[in-house]
């Protein structure tokens, strides 16, 4: 279906197309819009795969899909068969280059899938199986946020490792520098073959700003408190929308009000 759509949705998942308490509800009635019209909902998120495939049953997706940050992406063929890409460094290479960084800057850094389920509950909000299906990486290795003082050295050491560090809202995202969500969405585009399609790209922080750059529609998506200030801070000097409202009551609002817009010029 992405091949010959017109129009695509490309979207973060956690704090955009749902609130922080995972509740998908608001944006169900929009997606199924969609799909009526044929338009088609590609999720891209740091989740990993087989977080997302639990969502995307929920929602009744058959669309190509971006896990891990841009670290791969995942989709089916017309008889079902799975196709994959993947364009991130293996977890054990980023493992060892986020060591390396720790002894660097004298401070840990503390990966997600070391946290004790208390503290991964803590910070996700995720219990039990969920914890299992978040913690099955392979191609990002998502950390805690470190104190923003060691953004410089950090940045100059990601030039020497050849990897780039996304933060996100509640971690950081350690990733190849051939992997974000914007690389993602460039292979996707020449797998499907399609030039003439416009993307409208939705997303809520920072590591969404390749998702976003790669956009021809650029929308943040509001918390309880508005938007990601440092994410409309990279975004300067692009045009781009902000939501009212906050998480998939916002989502569905720009969604609809953008849909109706391209398919009425």
């Amino acid at each position: 279906m992405i091949s010959n759509s017109k129009i695509w949705i490309v979207s973060d998942v956690d704090g955009t197309l749902m609130d922080h308490f995972y509740d998908l509800t608001p944006a169900k009635e929009t997606i199924n819009w969609l799909q009526r019209l044929g338009v088609p909902v590609i999720l891209c998120t740091s989740k990993t795969k087989s977080e997302v495939k639990i969502i995307r049953d929920d929602l009744n997706l058959k669309d190509p899909y971006i896990v891990e940050n841009g670290g791969a992406i995942y989709g089916e063929y017309t008889d079902g068969k799975e196709w994959e890409i993947i364009l991130g460094k293996s977890y054990s290479i980023l493992e060892k280059i986020l060591n390396s960084l720790s002894e660097n800057i004298n401070f840990r850094l503390r990966p997600l899938n070391t946290l004790t389920d208390d503290e991964a509950t803590d910070l996700t909000g995720l219990e039990g199986e969920s914890l299992n299906l978040m913690r099955d990486r392979h191609w990002s290795m998502p950390f805690l946020n470190p104190p923003q003082n060691f953004d410089e050295d950090l940045k100059r050491l990601c030039e020497i490792y050849a990897v780039d560090i996304f933060r996100g809202n509640r971690m950081s995202h350690l990733l190849s520098k051939n992997s974000n969500k914007g690389l993602a969405i460039k292979k996707l585009l020449n797998k499907s073959n399609n030039s003439n399609v416009q993307i409208i790209g939705l997303g809520d922080s920072p590591n969404d700003l390749p998702l976003l750059i790669n956009s021809d529609y650029k929308v943040v998506i509001s918390g309880i408190k508005g938007p990601n200030h440092i994410l409309l801070n990279q975004l300067k000097g692009t045009e781009f929308s902000i939501s009212e409202k906050p998480h998939g009551y916002g989502w569905k609002d720009e969604v609809f009000k953008l849909i109706t817009m391209l398919l009425n010029t």
